[in-house]
């Protein structure tokens, strides 16, 4: 049986004749390799794998059959405000998230922002996101999180966070550590975290308690560190001074920080997730993976926020790899005397990786996703289109993901063995009643935010000096 996926629950699964990109220690590449599905796992990687009766085969000639990918840092709820702040600068949205009109948000609007994010990822192929839900203002805005989480398709690990409340005063509530601990044995989630910053030049390190509950609790931390102007090099300081920087930590973006720093991150065993559009964009500081690379630290990458950015990992990737070879470019141009790159260091194959088994290192679940290897999860894509130009001839599969697919050329995606989308069209969830849902909540929100809502969209540009020029024509 072949064609568009139609396959029964629980029924085995194979794809057949694809280009394999298995991300295994050896970054092993099948030209023409099956992967088969049996009871929600990876039964075989190989080629002309024989399958059980009524196994449901995937023609995937002609296509690339990869991981799912992992996202280490999705604000899933700001998704309920999808491109509102396209023009925006990281000071503006820090006014309207953090002082203005992010405490406007009720449950069930972070519930709608939740529910979208989670379609919109795996549409693009991300099987597995983390929720960096820091709007959680009460624990009803965190519940109604974690109840859109399970009822949507996909894998998350809800990241705890309050950014209308120190981090040491809402990690010290009863009621959210009953929440975190729930959480975190909920056997529909894919883990829990808690996600704060440390923005205060404070040599009395009040979040200290934070890690101490995070410690207590079991639970890993994710910050955004590296921060210019927000939070630097003191945060990494006095956590590392403290004892507190564990094995498995995230540090977001990571983009401002000293070599000391950079080197305490990797001696404790941390990881960076990258979330280059943003960094491109927001001002964190140029996006460090050359820094990254030097000390050895481990990179994964994310989306950020789709109240901006694009809500998939080609885009990221694509801008990974262009910031750092813009980067490497310019600074042998700028050597006395000035140089030519002639090989580049960052390679397409090496984004990939970031954007799989990366991001499955980063929170701790290699062992179950990451890779199409036997044994582990199957979270598998397929990237095909048959109607595409761009897809002829296809020869480098890891150049193709990079710098040539997008999320229309997503033709299957499965989590742990369930076809969430088929022939180009996500099969799970309900989209119409999620937009149903988001419709009520962008009507809510313009209503409380009142007359700013276009100024909010529209910020005012500043004026900029034309240079006179002197080469005119005359008649």
């Amino acid at each position: 049986m072949t064609g568009t996926p139609a396959s029964q629950p629980g029924q085995p699964i194979v794809f057949r004749n694809g280009i394999v990109l298995t991300v295994d220690d050896a970054l092993t590449v099948l030209p023409e390799g099956d992967v088969l599905v049996v009871d929600g796992k990876i039964a075989g990687v190989g080629v002309d794998l024989a399958v059980p009766d009524g196994t449901f085969e995937i023609d995937a000639a002609g296509g690339i059959i990869m991981p799912g990918m992992v996202d280490t840092h999705r604000h899933m709820w700001q998704t309920a405000m999808r491109a509102y702040g396209a023009d925006w600068t990281l000071t503006q949205y820090f006014v309207w998230y953090y002082l203005q009109h992010g405490m406007k948000f009720r449950p069930q609007d972070y519930a709608a922002g939740n529910l979208i994010s989670a379609l919109d990822a795996v549409e693009s192929g991300v099987t597995t996101s983390v929720d960096w839900s820091h709007g959680l203002r009460t624990v009803e805005h965190a519940e109604a999180a974690v109840d859109a989480l399970v009822s949507s398709p996909g894998r998350f690990v809800f990241a705890y966070g309050n950014i209308h409340q120190s981090p040491w005063e809402w990690t010290a509530d009863p009621a959210v550590q009953d929440l975190l601990i729930r959480s975190r044995d909920d056997s529909r989630m894919f883990g829990t975290q808690i996600a704060f910053d440390v923005p205060n030049q404070d040599e009395e390190f009040p979040e200290l308690a934070a890690y101490r509950v995070a410690k207590d609790l079991g639970l890993r931390v994710t910050t955004h560190a590296g921060v210019w102007g927000a939070t630097n090099d003191w945060g990494i300081r006095n956590a590392y001074d403290a004892g507190v920087m564990e094995e498995g930590f995230t540090y977001v973006h990571a983009a401002s920080l000293s070599a000391d720093s950079y080197q305490k991150i990797a001696a404790t065993g941390g990881n960076v997730s990258l979330a280059t559009e943003s960094e491109d964009t927001c001002g964190q500081g140029y996006p460090p993976i050359h820094h990254l690379r030097r000390y050895g630290i481990p990179v994964s990458l994310s989306v950020d926020t789709s109240v901006w950015f694009s809500a998939d990992l080609f885009s990221a990737m694509r801008a990974t790899v262009n910031a750092d070879r813009a980067l490497e470019h310019m600074h042998a141009h700028q050597l006395e005397p000035a140089e030519t790159i002639t090989h580049v260091k960052l390679r397409a194959q090496d984004v990939v990786y970031m954007a799989t088994r990366g991001g499955a290192k980063a929170i701790g679940k290699d062992h179950l996703i990451g890779s199409l290897e036997e044994g582990k999860l199957a979270d598998v894509v397929l990237l095909k289109n048959d109607d595409s130009p761009t897809w002829a001839p296809l020869i480098n599969p890891w150049g193709q993901i990079v710098y040539q697919a997008q999320r229309g050329d997503v033709h299957t995606v499965l989590v742990g063995g369930e076809v969430v989308k088929a022939g180009g069209k996500v099969v799970a969830g309900d989209l119409a009643s999620v937009k149903g849902k988001l419709a009520d909540t962008v009507a809510y929100l313009e209503s409380e935010v009142g007359d700013d809502w276009i100024s909010g969209q529209f910020p005012e540009i500043p004026e900029s000096e034309v240079l006179f020029n002197p080469y005119q024509y005359k008649k």
